[in-house]
């Protein structure tokens, strides 16, 4: 879903020419950290979701992308940007005035991490790419991250991330949410309807160590970035999601995971997710509906 970072710099957009300099040249430093994996994260999670116990206990494997809980920065709060986001760190583009996007990704499970045990994150920018969009200038930037536990590599994810570059957001053309519209009509086997609040993001935005003012702050989210209201965290789109995976398939494992963040869902709206077994068994594939859309984000789940 769409974050935006400020950075202290000119508001003058960048064009065509400086991202793909900025494609060619740079080149950020790998980083490297570790994380004991608290079981304390993943019972929060749980309560935040409303689920009767924890999905994982210590010593238990932890569910796909719940890591997000983990190996999380906090920047020191004078290093934060009007907006929350911090104003620089080692993977944020020299970009003027950057705004980012969150689109999606991808994470291949050889093994699950195992909460109560410490893990070690290397994560990297693999790719990064200047496109002419529609909308302006954009540069796509790809982190790859590898997660080890005692010595094995358990995990690789990748994060797509779209940044643009000067200027305001612009105001969406989308009506207020409505609270009393239920999601559009779907034939998927599996269906949970679910509703965000402002008490949920700000749960979600503490244990996720995200200060970006579109999740909690209504004035700055209307008057600033120019939203109906309250944006809905795509982790939290996708988490949604894969817990229709953990409720209809409880026994198998997830190998294999791709999740796209199409368009925004704001707070109070009615959510449908829903999906299904693909025909031979062997995936699955997910959605999250609304009354507005018929998938603001979507997922393919492969099993093992």
């Amino acid at each position: 879903m769409p974050h935006s970072d400020s950075a202290p710099v000119s508001s003058t957009p960048a064009d065509f020419a400086v991202l793909e300099e900025i494609a060619h040249t740079w080149r950020p430093d790998d980083a490297r950290t570790t994380d004991p994996l608290d079981p304390a994260p993943t019972a929060a999670l749980s309560a935040v979701l409303d689920l009767p116990a924890p999905a994982a206990l210590d010593g238990e494997p932890l569910p796909p992308l719940w890591h997000w809980l983990h190996f999380l920065s906090w920047p020191r709060h004078t290093e934060l940007g009007p907006d929350g986001h911090p104003r620089d760190s080692r993977f944020l583009p020299p970009l003027p005035q950057r705004r980012r996007m969150f689109a999606g990704g991808r994470l291949e499970v050889s093994a699950p991490l195992t909460l109560g045990r410490p893990a070690e994150q290397h994560s990297r920018v693999s790719q990064v790419r200047p496109k002419r969009g529609r909308s302006g200038n954009l540069l796509f930037v790809t982190v790859r991250s590898d997660y080890r536990q005692d010595g094995r590599l358990c995990l690789t994810e990748e994060q797509d991330l779209v940044y643009r570059s000067g200027g305001q957001a612009p105001t969406l053309a989308v009506p207020l949410p409505e609270s009393e519209n239920g999601p559009l009509a779907d034939a998927s086997p599996w269906q949970q309807t679910w509703r965000t609040d402002p008490t949920l993001l700000f749960r979600f935005s503490a244990l996720t160590a995200n200060a970006h003012r579109i999740h909690y702050d209504a004035p700055y989210t209307t008057g600033v970035e120019g939203y109906p209201g309250l944006v809905v965290h795509g982790p939290l789109l996708v988490l949604a999601m894969l817990e229709l995976v953990r409720r209809q398939q409880p026994d198998r494992e997830v190998r294999t995971l791709s999740y796209r963040l199409l368009k925004p869902v704001f707070c109070g709206e009615q959510l449908l997710a829903c999906g299904g077994l693909e025909d031979d068994g062997s995936s699955a594939r997910l959605h999250i509906a609304s009354h507005r859309e018929e998938a603001h984000a979507g997922a393919d789940v492969g099993f093992a």
